[in-house]
Parts: C-alpha cells; sequence; structure tokens
C-alpha cells in the first residue's frame, strides 16, 4: 500500500504544479500589473483542456501503456518549462500564455492516466480514503510548491530560473515514472490485455456514453461535482484579491494564502482520508459542508472592514486558513465519492468514467471562477459574497437531502 500512495501521491504533485502557477501566482501578479477583476478572471479560460479531456480519454483508455502515457506528459511538461523559461512575461505575454495552455493540456491527459490506475490500485473502503487522500495532498502540495512558495521567492530568483527549477522537477519525475514497479501490477496488465475486446465501442461511441450514464449513481454525482464548490470557488477566487487591494502586500499574501492557507488545506484533505476509515462519507459530508456554510458567513463580515489593522490581518489569516482547511476535507471526501461510483463501472470504461466526472468538477468550478471578477466588479464584494453564501447554503441542503433520502443514505446493515 505504501508504494502505490507514494506513486500517485507524486504524479499527483507534479500534476498541481500547473494548477498553483496559474490560481496563486499568476493572479497575484497580474493584480500587482493593475489589471481589473474581471482580466484575471478570464485567465480561467487557461483551464480549458480540463474541460475537454473527456474528449480523449477514450484514446488513453484503450491505446498504449499507462508507463508510456505517463512518461510521455511528464516529459513534456518538462519541456514545456524549459520553453517558460525562455520567455519574458513581460516582453512575451501571449507566449506565456502558450506555454501554460500546453502545460494544462498535458497535465489532463496525465491526470486521465493517473485516475485509471488509482482506480484499478485502491480496493476496500480503507485503500479509497488513503489512495484519495494522497491524490488531493499531493496535487495540494504541488500547488503550494507553485503557487506559494516561487511566489514568495520569484522576485529575487526571477522568471527563467524558476521554470528551469520545474524542469528538473518534471524530468526527475518522469524517470521514476520509467522505473516504477508498481505499474508492473498484474490488474493493471489485465485491464490494458482487456481493452482490447472493446474495440467496438471506439467505432460506435455512444455505446460508450450509454455505459458511462448507466453506471449507478451516476445521475446524482454528475449534479454534485458541477455545484459543490461554486460558492466556495468564488469566495477562494477573490477574497484574496480583496486583501491585496486593502490589506496585504503580495508577497504577505504568497505566504498566507499560498502556502499557510494551503497547508492547511492539506491538513483538512489528511483528516478526510483518516476519517473515512472510521466514518461513513455521508455523516462526514453532512456535517462539513454545514461548517463550510458557517465559515463563509464568518468572511462574509470581513468585507466590511477597509481599514488595515493588525486585527484584521489575523482575522483574515484566520478566515483563510479554515476556509482551506474544510475546503480540503470536502475536496477528498468528493473524489473519494467519485471513485467510489466509477468501480461500480465496467473495467474498460472506468478511466473514461472517472474522467467524465473530473471533468465536470472542473467545469463547475473554471465557469464559476471565470465569472466570479466580473460579478465583484458589477456589484462589489459584500453583495457578491452573499451571492457565494446563499449557493454554499444550497449546497449544504442538497447534501443534506441526499444523506436522508438520496445517494448517499446510508444502507441498513
Amino acid at each position: 500500500m505504501n508504494d502505490k500512495l507514494v506513486f500517485l501521491g507524486l504524479l499527483y504533485f507534479v500534476q498541481g504544479i500547473p494548477y498553483g502557477l496559474q490560481s496563486l501566482l499568476l493572479p497575484v501578479y497580474l493584480r500587482g500589473a493593475g489589471h481589473s477583476l474581471t482580466h484575471i478572471g478570464l485567465t480561467k479560460i487557461l483551464y480549458f483542456p480540463w474541460v475537454l479531456k473527456v474528449l480523449w480519454a477514450p484514446l488513453v483508455d484503450r491505446v498504449g501503456t499507462k508507463r508510456r502515457w505517463l512518461v510521455a506528459t511528464v516529459s513534456g511538461l518538462a519541456l514545456t518549462c524549459l520553453s517558460s523559461a525562455a520567455l519574458a512575461p513581460e516582453a512575451h505575454i501571449w507566449g506565456v500564455v502558450g506555454t501554460l495552455l500546453a502545460m494544462n493540456a498535458l497535465a489532463s491527459i496525465q491526470d486521465i492516466t493517473v485516475d485509471g490506475a488509482a482506480v484499478g490500485l485502491l480496493k476496500g473502503r480503507s485503500e479509497l480514503g488513503l489512495g484519495n487522500m494522497a491524490q488531493v495532498v499531493g496535487y495540494k502540495a504541488g500547488s503550494v510548491f507553485a503557487g506559494g512558495g516561487l511566489l514568495a521567492v520569484i522576485d529575487v530568483a526571477g522568471w527563467g530560473p524558476m521554470f528551469m527549477l520545474l524542469a528538473f522537477v518534471y524530468f526527475g519525475v518522469a524517470l521514476f515514472v520509467l522505473g516504477a514497479p508498481v505499474l508492473d501490477n498484474e490488474l493493471l496488465r489485465g485491464q490494458a490485455e482487456g481493452r482490447k475486446g472493446v474495440q467496438s465501442d471506439a467505432v460506435h461511441p455512444w455505446r460508450v456514453w450509454r455505459k458511462l450514464l448507466s453506471v449507478p449513481g451516476t445521475p446524482w454525482t454528475m449534479i454534485y461535482v458541477l455545484t459543490y464548490k461554486l460558492g466556495e470557488q468564488g469566495a477562494v477566487t477573490m477574497f484574496p484579491l480583496f486583501l491585496l487591494d486593502h490589506h496585504m502586500t503580495a508577497r504577505e499574501l504568497g505566504f498566507w494564502n499560498g502556502m499557510i492557507a494551503m497547508c492547511f488545506s492539506i491538513c483538512g484533505s489528511s483528516l478526510g482520508g483518516l476519517l473515512l476509515s472510521q466514518f461513513s462519507i455521508g455523516s462526514l459530508m453532512r456535517r462539513v459542508f454545514v461548517m463550510r456554510t458557517v465559515s463563509m458567513v464568518f468572511q462574509s463580515s470581513l468585507l466590511t472592514v477597509l481599514e488595515p489593522s493588525p486585527l484584521m490581518k489575523g482575522m483574515a489569516v484566520l478566515s483563510l486558513s479554515i476556509q482551506h482547511f474544510l475546503g480540503g476535507l470536502i475536496t477528498t471526501l468528493t473524489f473519494t465519492t467519485m471513485m467510489h461510483c466509477t468501480q461500480r463501472a465496467e473495467e474498460s470504461v472506468q478511466a473514461t468514467h472517472y474522467s467524465f466526472l473530473s471533468t465536470l468538477e472542473v467545469l463547475g468550478k473554471l465557469m464559476f471562477g471565470a465569472l466570479a471578477g466580473g460579478l465583484v466588479d458589477w456589484v462589489g464584494f459584500p453583495t457578491a459574497f452573499l451571492f457565494f453564501l446563499v449557493l454554499s447554503a444550497g449546497t449544504a441542503l442538497h447534501i443534506w437531502k441526499a444523506t436522508d433520502t438520496g445517494a448517499l443514505r446510508e444502507q441498513p446493515k
């Protein structure tokens, strides 16, 4: 089991690096350069390859091996970083945009492959909880490394050396995957051989979609992953920029939001994996979503304070920490729910099924994240955050109903 956790954790770590660059480093960099919140929100379009990954998931399911896909995509990420190191963002902004878009495309293909490996490797409730903990913690650790750590030193180290470092990290991981014994597992080889018997699905793709949608629990899970992060995503995206406008410098924000708060997120994700081995997922989600709504009430109340003060800064850090802790916990519970649903599907479409659900998860966050900046520019921070709060409360009610009468209801023993 330890080999599986190390393998998955490391791959999800490097997969989180592009997200950290674009969600934590890029918005602060652009806001410091004087860009509007609307323009910053539109950078979410760079995540578009993640929305399209379900289109090429069947190809990854049926062509080649997981080892080959992983080595190719991680090596491609290393080469992309080398290209980015040669560009100056002030003079080659469109070149930087192109490299970030390429990083997202490669990372999305890597995600399909790692998710497919995880579905085959993780067995039983305990392994599912720990495996998804490794997934979320690894991904968030990569985000902290890229978005928090690099933001804190970019003024000193510079853009080029920063991407050279990332290139060396990716090349090292590619070598690790090349010799990873966990990919020699007989189950994964059996799945690869089993794919040869489903070529008719490639000719008739609607059969794949029929299989995906007929998996028990899929309709409810689709609605859930599209909506569970809406209110939180708006707050997570906009509250740091409110602090940048009124209470913190970019360096302070990089430390508190990019590193400390994200460390709380990792702690929340880790706790989620441990709790799943002791309690039912329905009872956990019911309580945590209510706690998230209460934390957003607290954060929204801070928007009325515009004068900088040590007390306000402390309250803001506390709010960010609570928000990220609960967000990390919810993410682990969510991805475990998705993987549990996917394991009910036929092996020949499991990677595609999980990619479909994770695409919807990204789509929900991406669409709202792109619009949140425009909403704040239009109605202001307080009114926008009231809307975010209503969305969060609605999700909590959705979960509460599901644990009583729906998909998350505990079955009698």
